[in-house]
């Protein structure tokens, strides 16, 4: 008869799927959230049911997880699911994940949004993340969200429908839809990574869509496109704000004082790097 492989309690499991991700610096932490995921449990059923055993599917299940991870599968396409401004997102490989730095973008529209009322679009909202983020702090603003993406637009949508947030989500490639529209405020996390970027080739971003990474003109490009055309759908006053890569800042600061932003700013993500970038249109909104 064959041999029958031993149950693994939860805290077993765990321990030998932490020495199997040796390649990721979160080891723990996606061990747990697959584990998580396949148990339909949260942290503290883990560390109160630790000497419970798995039975023989939830460790099959586990284990072609950990094989994904361990090929270098990103853990929030793996489980679905990424959090972002304490905001449970679905996830897709049709999206870039949420990360963390990006709260950062949240945060400055935030800064510029003092009143109860307004407009703000995110431009290639991807999950829908920073737009929901917003309209979960100012739910008396009209938010849009666009992306060009047939499968994120759909992302976007039924992750503001579960969660209860009034989000407008529609098709556009950045502002073509948008015609004769205005807004308060205008946000993005665009393309800006150089086609060359040796960061292409590690990491979660390998299994990323390379349309939300790569940008033409060494990343520039599209960060180029927005700070132009944002000022015709801006109102007077109003602010754009982009996220960009860290060596790109002082670059954009000049270049939206060169098309007639003021007050330009740039906010550091939480490694003390510059990561979002903006300014006031304090001009006519501009003809095409």
């Amino acid at each position: 008869m064959p041999e029958t492989r031993p149950p693994l309690t939860v805290d077993e499991a765990l321990r030998r799927a932490s020495g199997r991700l040796t390649e990721s610096d979160s080891a723990r932490l996606d061990a747990e959230l697959l584990l998580m995921h396949v148990l339909g449990v949260g942290r503290t059923w883990l560390y109160t049911w630790g000497d419970r055993p798995l039975d023989a599917d939830a460790q099959d299940r586990f284990d072609a997880l950990l094989a994904r991870r361990e090929a270098g599968w990103p853990v929030a396409y793996l489980v679905g699911r990424r959090e972002f401004w304490g905001l449970e997102l679905d996830t897709t490989a049709a999206t870039l994940i949420p990360r963390p730095d990006t709260e950062r973008l949240v945060e400055a529209a935030l800064a510029s949004a003092p009143r109860q009322a307004g407009a703000l679009l995110d431009l290639g909202t991807g999950t829908g993340a920073v737009a929901l983020a917003f309209a979960c702090e100012r739910p008396g603003w009209r938010v849009s969200a666009v992306d060009d993406s047939a499968d994120a637009v759909a992302l976007a949508a039924a992750n503001a429908e579960r969660l209860g947030l009034e989000v407008e989500v529609m098709i556009s490639d950045w502002f073509s839809a948008l015609a004769g529209r205005r807004f308060d405020v205008i946000v993005s996390n665009p393309p800006y990574i150089a086609d060359d970027d040796p960061h292409l080739t590690r990491g979660d971003v390998r299994f990323e869509p390379r349309s939300a990474l790569v940008a033409d003109a060494d990343g520039f490009a599209a960060l180029e496109t927005l700070v132009i055309g944002a000022r015709t759908h801006l109102n007077v006053g109003g602010w754009l704000w982009l996220e960009h890569g860290f060596e790109q800042g002082a670059t954009l600061r000049r270049r939206l004082e060169h098309h007639g932003y003021r007050d330009v700013a740039t906010f550091e993500d939480l490694g003390g790097r510059e990561r979002v970038t903006g300014g006031r249109w304090d001009g006519e909104p501009q003809k095409r």
